[in-house]
């Protein structure tokens, strides 16, 4: 059959097209799954440090306002502070017989200690964050669940231990069985039964406040890791996104 040159031209022009809309497509389908398989280490160091930075400080800052105000630590199972191994199951033996409003008010006085103390940490929560290193950051955004809890631990517990610790002291000296607790739990530490630190009820309290912040710090910025489209950050998104 007889073909014209403006069929044939057709045809090829149709063909070309075809072969190029392919060729385009393949292009664009293995730029599309390059992009989607972008992974931690496609990311900029900047975008990392910089995401890290930002999700830790929501965290800190959320964490703070959880805990730092009346029944944050007391009304919260996560992190409530109950008297020390041995003591507590002391406590409650007393309570059987008569002394339960004396360990509530003590339990609740420790709790809210830790209410207290925990704002005062804010600033040098911010500043660890602030000044942290890229490879804290890397580290950080490829660690596991304790990753947050370990970098504050190592870069804020004794400082904060510093600060909190007279603030604790301060409000369990205000209740009367704190300086029993402090009799009964040395002669319980001398016995091995509890841990010499936990012998002294404002250290005790103190670090068992440190354990809690750090602990929700965490779990806000699994949150973060979680839902980063929920921050409303595009930094975010693309830091916590990219797997």
């Amino acid at each position: 059959m007889h073909t014209s040159p403006t069929s044939t031209s057709s045809i090829t022009r149709r063909q070309c097209h075809r072969w190029g809309g392919g060729a385009m497509g393949a292009l664009l389908l293995g730029t599309w799954q390059q992009a989607r398989a972008l992974s931690l280490a496609d990311l900029s160091s900047a975008d990392a440090s910089s995401g890290i930075k930002l999700a830790l400080s929501k965290g800190a800052e959320a964490a703070v306002a959880l805990l730092g105000r009346p029944d944050g630590f007391l009304n919260n199972p996560q992190v409530r502070i109950p008297l020390p191994g041995y003591l507590d199951d002391a406590a409650k033996l007393m309570k059987r017989f008569g002394q339960g409003k004396r360990i509530t008010e003590l339990e609740t006085a420790i709790n809210r200690a830790a209410e207290a103390a925990v704002p005062m940490g804010k600033d040098l929560l911010v500043n660890a964050v602030q000044t942290m290193s890229v490879t804290d950051a890397k580290k950080i955004l490829t660690g596991g669940d304790n990753s947050v809890t370990a970098f504050f631990a190592e870069k804020t517990r004794a400082p904060l231990n510093t600060r909190f610790l007279p603030v604790v002291k301060q409000a369990t000296d205000q209740v009367g069985l704190a300086q029993q607790y402090n009799q009964f739990a040395g002669k319980a530490a001398g016995l091995g039964l509890i841990s010499a630190q936990d012998a002294d009820l404002s250290q005790y309290v103190t670090g068992k406040t440190l354990d809690g912040l750090f602990l929700m710090i965490g779990e806000e910025e699994r949150k973060i890791r979680k839902d980063p489209v929920g921050t409303g950050s595009a930094l975010l998104q693309k830091v916590f996104g990219a797997r």
